[in-house]
């Protein structure tokens, strides 16, 4: 078997590997398994590429080559092992944007390579030229517009710059502008290709990233992350085409169609539009309205809400942002079982874009282990709220906000959320009062069947804890023990 085919032979086993691990990410249950299959798919990959690199190119090259692998793999070791799941959103953003960034630089190190050996040497004829240079534009557009939108989504996650959309005048018009001169520039590259189209297209395209992800507001970012997903493995695909790899190509391909996919369910579960993300004007048409107070809210401490819960049939948690925030899962996981102990009905609401990155939540209440088959999606919970004696509100803000469906001039009107008022009894847990991450008041604080715990929410939760009065089951003697 020569190296190329055993080389094509590992690229269709790291395909398959990583078909395995998307499966197996789809399911609690069986994530673990697809994070390894994952892993052993890209070292596949990585191995079969040096090798048959390192028949073609010098071995000066292919030590530069591990090198870079070698400290790619220390950095990426050391920043897994000091990020907080809190921090996980913006890091991934910050990944999306080195995906986007390495497009670019494909697509002009392909453009100048033609240039500078001619068509010849690249193994590309005349009439393929053409769809060459076609691949160059479209490639590099791409990835800039996944690097600078990407580096926006960062900043907006880690609070660098403020979360509120930006709302040029005629943003719509400016996107569809931007678009209309790309495709022209597609077109007069394609048939005269020169050293400044390439740098108009890439200055067009950061401008449009930028442009893109700054018009929409923080409480959409969730979905903008999966959008940016699904951007970065267009890239990568069109990263693949340039350096005809079809691995790269492939994975490229299942990253920014799982990535699609992703973003038109929670868009769906949201009530958005799909077209409107990709276009960047997501849900910004509403008047903004303000984050002043609008009545009177209610104060509780832990004791009230101990006994609470000990009185409570049925409670169901709703957790978001502060949550991981106040890494508070392993007291909430406590707090369950001691509750289910009781013979309470304990179950978990998860909103499709609860915390600021799809499946945060379930990953942190998976850490903490919490049973899967309590934690239910929004779909599944929402009926049963009306028939439940409390609902705890744990750092989620703007998915149990009433005003989405009752105030049409919110920006968040229409977007569905946990119908947590609907309850017996509401107990919130906040620092304070101020508005969430849209920036939107939350008129379930001023509720008469809502009470606001401040503080910590870790802190909170143990101090619930500790007021719980013992279990009485577990104080009565066994029928044994008198006997005796």
């Amino acid at each position: 078997m020569t190296t190329t085919t055993a080389s094509h032979a590992a690229d269709l086993v790291a395909a398959l590997l990583f078909i395995l691990s998307l499966a197996g990410l789809s399911q609690h249950r069986t994530s673990r398994a697809g994070v390894v299959y994952g892993i052993a798919g890209m070292t596949l990959a990585l191995v079969a590429t040096v090798v048959l690199a390192a028949q073609s190119i010098t071995a000066g090259a292919v030590t530069l080559i591990l090198v870079a692998m070698a400290l790619g793999a220390a950095i990426g070791i050391w920043r897994a092992r000091q990020v907080e799941m809190t921090q996980m959103p913006e890091l991934i953003a910050v990944l999306h944007s080195f995906v986007g960034l390495a497009a670019v630089l494909v697509g002009w190190n392909s453009y100048l390579e033609v240039e500078a050996h001619g068509a010849a040497q690249k193994h590309v004829t005349s009439d393929l030229l053409g769809i060459h240079h076609a691949e160059v534009f479209i490639g590099i557009f791409i990835g800039a517009v996944t690097f600078t939108g990407s580096i926006v989504a960062f900043l907006k996650l880690s609070a660098r710059i403020k979360s509120q959309p930006l709302v040029l005048p005629g943003k719509n018009a400016l996107n569809v502008a931007a678009l209309a001169a790309f495709v022209a520039l597609t077109v007069w590259f394609t048939i005269s290709p020169n050293l400044g189209l390439m740098i108009a297209v890439t200055v067009l395209a950061l401008v449009l990233g930028w442009h893109l992800v700054a018009s929409i507001g923080g409480g959409d970012m969730p979905v903008v992350v999966s959008m940016l997903n699904s951007y970065s493995g267009w890239a990568a695909a069109a990263a693949g085409f340039l350096l005809d790899n079809n691995l790269l190509i492939v994975t490229g391909a299942l990253v920014g169609s799982s990535g699609a996919y992703l973003s038109y369910i929670m868009c769906k579960a949201m009530n958005r539009s799909f077209i409107s993300v990709i276009a960047g004007g997501f849900g910004i048409e509403a008047p903004t309205s303000g984050g002043e107070e609008q009545g009177e809210h209610r104060e509780v401490q832990a004791q009230e809400v101990a006994e609470l819960l000990t009185q409570a049939r049925s409670v169901v948690i709703t957790p978001g942002y502060g949550m991981a925030v106040a890494q508070a899962q392993h007291p909430v996981a406590e707090l369950t079982r001691r509750l289910r102990e009781r013979g309470v009905e304990v179950r978990f609401g998860v909103h499709p874009v609860a915390g600021r990155l799809p499946g945060h939540m379930n990953v942190l209440l998976a850490e903490a282990k919490v049973p899967y088959d309590i934690v239910l999606e929004m779909d599944e919970i929402n009926d049963d709220l009306a028939d439940t004696s409390v609902v705890l509100v744990i750092g989620a803000n703007d998915t149990v906000n009433p005003a989405a469906e009752e105030d049409p001039t919110s920006p968040i009107a229409g977007m569905p959320v946990l119908r947590v008022w609907e309850a017996e009894q509401v107990v919130v847990f906040k620092r304070s009062m101020a508005s969430g991450y849209a920036g939107v008041q939350n008129p379930l604080f001023f509720r008469e069947n809502s009470g606001m715990l401040f503080g910590d929410a870790k802190q909170s939760v143990e101090d619930i804890l500790r007021a719980l009065p013992a279990d009485p089951r577990a104080q009565a003697p066994s029928e044994a023990a008198l006997a005796r």
